[in-house]
Parts: C-alpha cells; structure tokens; sequence
C-alpha cells in the first residue's frame, strides 16, 4: 500500500475531544452519537457539539432540547 491509497475507515464508534470550532479524534471511527436522540452521526456530517459538555448533537433542535427548551426533533 502506498501513501496515497486510502486506510479503510473502522466502522465502529469514535472517541472524540471536542474545542472550539474543531474536534480531535481520540480513537478512530466511522461515527459519534448524538447526546439527545441517540443517532449516529458520520463524522464527516459532525457540524454540531457542546465544548464544555463534550458532547454532539445530531442538529440545532437537538441542542436547544439539551439546553431545555421545548422544540420538536
């Protein structure tokens, strides 16, 4: 395998580090879960996470819904 050949993905779950405006990847993974819903989110769509909580969000609603704020998911 050369160096521009692409490593297959581990499909399990990720370990990640959330900061602000990034996120470091602690154990390799296809996905996180949502804190909320549950839902696994590829980490290529990860768009939504709290820093100080450590956690992803699936959506906006789902992190209002975290916050307390009665919204529909």
């Amino acid at each position: 395998m050369n160096r521009y050949e692409r490593q297959p993905m581990p499909a399990g779950e990720a370990r990640v580090e959330f900061r602000d405006g990034d996120f470091r990847v602690l154990s390799p993974g296809a996905y996180v879960r949502c804190a909320v819903t549950g839902v696994a989110i590829p980490l290529d769509d990860l768009k939504y996470w709290d820093v100080d909580k450590n956690e992803a969000y699936a959506s906006p609603q789902a992190k209002l819904k975290s916050l307390g704020l009665d919204v529909k998911i």
